[in-house]
Formats: structure tokens, sequence, C-alpha cells
């Protein structure tokens, strides 16, 4: 059984598939030299004239069967990419689907437990209020992930590639961080600029969501008892750079270019230790694409912070303004 199902693995079909598809190639190669060397023998045994046999000549022959067997397999190629990309995007999707559901059920489970604690016993004030503040806590905990879902259907819809404002990015960030940050209210977020004023066309909306959802994910991957967030903003070779740096539990360096993907955890999905829904940073991506801009995120290596910088093309108006300034 074990023989069986290794045989018939995708990986396994591919590799036999070109192997086949080389050596038919190889042996129809050797098994034509063979033949026109002995055609040649001939000719030359019955003193043939050898212009009116070989009119193309062999290697043309070869380099076209070559050109073929290469298409073949390229194709073979590109199925079992797909094929690939396919059966890992399956993965993704049913680690997400198992995790969420635990998202979703987490917070359902403890405001039934608060509110039987409620119906069954005789609370104080303080105890209400506690107990309250719990369940806030929860329903918080569930209208994000619920929003993040309906966010994604959003944004992949094109929903939103309207509403754009123009106005100064630096200003409009402050206002949302200030906005929303009863959100994140142990956790010290500062914000710092060189004073000025660079304007883009924005949709505010998506900006705050963007803003939210990077934070969020520095408190989620953090250890300390009181997480930082530092946004700064700076100029590099012609690109505004919006940098949210955190002191949260960092990344490991082959998984960097990972964390934008749609669906993909920290952690090991499989046993559980996976945190978040896999959807925050690839929001903030396509977000980001929305805007023009690109994004990025760095870290020193676990356990020293990450750092994810959205980069904003500056026009060269704003260029040619500031050099006259």
């Amino acid at each position: 059984m074990l023989r069986s199902k290794w045989f018939y693995h995708p990986l396994a079909v591919f590799i036999f598939s070109l192997l086949a598809t080389a050596t038919s190639l190889f042996l129809y190669i050797r098994w034509y030299l063979k033949a026109k060397q002995a055609f040649e023998n001939y000719i030359q045994k019955f003193n043939l004239d050898v212009d009116r046999f070989f009119e193309v000549e062999a290697w043309a022959v070869i380099l076209v069967l070559s050109i073929l067997v290469s298409i073949i397999c390229l194709g073979i190629v590109t199925i079992y990419i797909y094929n690939h990309k396919n059966i890992q995007l399956y993965r993704m999707q049913r680690n997400f689907i198992n995790n969420f559901t635990h998202e979703l059920k987490t917070p359902l489970t403890s405001l039934r437990l608060f509110l039987d604690t409620f119906a069954k016993h005789d609370l104080s004030r303080n105890d209400q209020l506690k107990y309250i503040d719990f369940m806030i806590k929860d329903i918080d905990r569930l209208s994000g992930n619920v929003d993040r879902i309906l966010n994604l259907a959003k944004i992949e819809g094109d929903s939103y590639k309207k509403d754009f404002t123009d106005c100064d990015i630096c200003s409009c960030m402050t206002d949302l961080i200030n906005d929303n940050c009863q959100l994140f209210h142990n956790a010290k977020i500062s914000i710092s600029n060189n004073e000025k004023a660079y304007r883009f066309p924005i949709n505010v909306s998506l900006m705050e969501m963007l803003a939210i959802n990077i934070i969020r994910n520095s408190v989620i991957y953090n250890s300390s008892s009181f997480p930082e967030i530092n946004i700064n903003f700076r100029e590099i070779n012609n690109y505004l750079h919006m940098e949210f740096s955190d002191n949260g539990i960092g990344i490991p360096k082959n998984e960097l270019k990972k964390v934008f993907k749609k669906f993909h955890q920290l952690g090991n999905p499989d046993d559980m230790t996976a945190k978040g829904s896999g959807l925050g940073l690839y929001l903030v991506q396509s977000i980001a694409k929305i805007h023009k801009a690109k994004v990025k995120a760095t870290s020193a290596g676990v356990g020293k912070g990450t750092t994810v910088s959205l980069m904003f093309p500056l026009k060269k108006s704003m260029l040619e303004d500031e050099i006259r300034s």
C-alpha cells in the first residue's frame, strides 16, 4: 500500500515522465544515427549519389526533434508546478479553516461561560465590570476576525478602488492611530516624522485597515508585557518609507518573504501553534498595491523585533518643490 502511494505521488510521476521523455529522445537519436551510418555505408558500397538521399541533414532532424521534446517537457513542468501550487493552496486553506474556526470558537466559548456565570450567580458590581470587560475583549476579537474576512472579499472584489482623497499621509496616519488607540490600549505606539507634508491619493478606510492589521500583528507576535510600536517616515531613493517597527518575537529569515502570502501563518498550523488568521499581512500587501506602494518585512532574527516598511513613490513634482525650497 505504501509503495503504491509513493508510486502515484505527483513528484514521482513528474520525475518518471521527464525521464521517459528524455530516454525516448536519447534512444531515437541513437537509432537515427545508427540507421544513418548504415545507410551511408550502403551508399558508399554501391557508389550512389549522396545528395539524392540526404537532402535534410541529420542535425536538422535532431534539432527539430529536440525542440518538440523540449516543448513536451515544458508542458509537463508547467502542469506539475500548477498542480503543486494548487496542493499548497489547498493545504493553506485547510490550515486556515482549522485555525480560523478555533479563532472564532474561542471567544464564543468564553462569552458563553461569562453569560452562564451571570445567570447562575449574584455578582458584585466589581466582578460584573471585570467580566463585562472580558466579554468586550472577546467581542472585539470576534469582530476583528469577521472584519478581516469581509475586508478580504471587498479588496479582492475591487470594490475599494474608489473614494481616494489627496491628503498628507503623515497626518492621516497620526489621526488614524489616535482614533483607534482604544484597540491597543496595552501597547505603546509612537509616531515620528520630519514635519514635512507628503501628499498622496489615499483611501482612508483602507489605510486604517492597513495600520490596524500591522499593529495587531505586532501585538499578537509579542512576548513582552508591554508591546512597543514605532512608526517612522523617511525619504530613501525617491521613496517615502513608512516603517512600523516593534519589539516583538521577530521573524526567521526564511519566513520574511512568505509572511505576505495568503493564509500563511507563523508557527505550525498542524499542531495549532500558529497564531493569527494568516490574512493580516496579505491584506496589508493588497492595500499597498492598491496605493501603488511596495511593502517588505525585515527582522534581525528571532526575538529581535520586526519592521514592516511601506514604500510610496515620491512624485517628480514633489521632489522639485523640495529642491526649490
